[in-house]
């Protein structure tokens, strides 16, 4: 099925592009715009390769989750297992659901399920990310990448997930979207789960 989005007519139109800064996780240009009305102005984009975020659930309920430093931020959180793979942009999303899983938890998933897609911030940014439901795990051994480093997993029940997100030790948006849009799936664990 199409989507809408896509097939709509730009209310705004680009006069001009250029990149002000480039690397090898987004490209960052300046678009010289008009308006509707036909006033002018200019609007900044951050073009980044869609991302993948993963829903580690365990039969007795629990969830796996990730903790690591942020820079921008300055602090670390937890949040679902995330990541792209920017130097192949064109990767079918479930393998880097896979890969991505693997590379931060160890675990591997005989079910992802997709949940759906997401934009991430499209107020300035192209990025979305699609949403996947990882079930029927085991563990194969973890492969963190350099910029990962102190990323730590660990299990949570449902009710302690949902806590984290009230508490804001939660506070990704990203893992916030993905624990609603299961909730309104039907998808939550209702068991307690374990920890470990």
């Amino acid at each position: 099925m199409a989507d809408p989005a896509s097939d709509a007519k730009p209310e705004i139109a680009t006069l001009s592009s250029r990149v002000v800064y480039a690397n090898r996780w987004m490209t960052v240009r300046e678009d010289a715009i008009q308006r509707q009305d036909g006033s002018h102005g200019i609007y900044g984009v951050v073009e980044k390769v869609d991302f993948v975020a993963i829903i580690p659930v365990e039969p007795d309920g629990s969830i796996h989750l990730v903790e690591q430093y942020r820079y921008p931020v300055g602090a670390r959180f937890w949040e679902l297992p995330q990541g792209s793979w920017e130097l192949s942009p064109q990767a079918d999303p479930v393998s880097v659901a896979r890969g991505e899983l693997r590379e931060e938890t160890g675990l591997h998933a005989e079910d992802m399920v997709k949940l759906g897609y997401l934009f991430e911030c499209y107020g300035y940014s192209n990025q979305g990310c699609h949403l996947f439901l990882a079930r029927r795990l085991r563990y194969e051994g973890s492969d963190l990448d350099l910029e990962e480093q102190g990323l730590v997993c660990r299990r949570f029940t449902a009710s302690e997930v949902v806590a984290m997100i009230e508490s804001g030790r939660i506070r990704d948006a990203t893992t916030v979207a993905a624990i609603g849009l299961m909730m309104m799936k039907g998808l939550f664990p209702q068991g307690s789960g374990g920890t470990d």
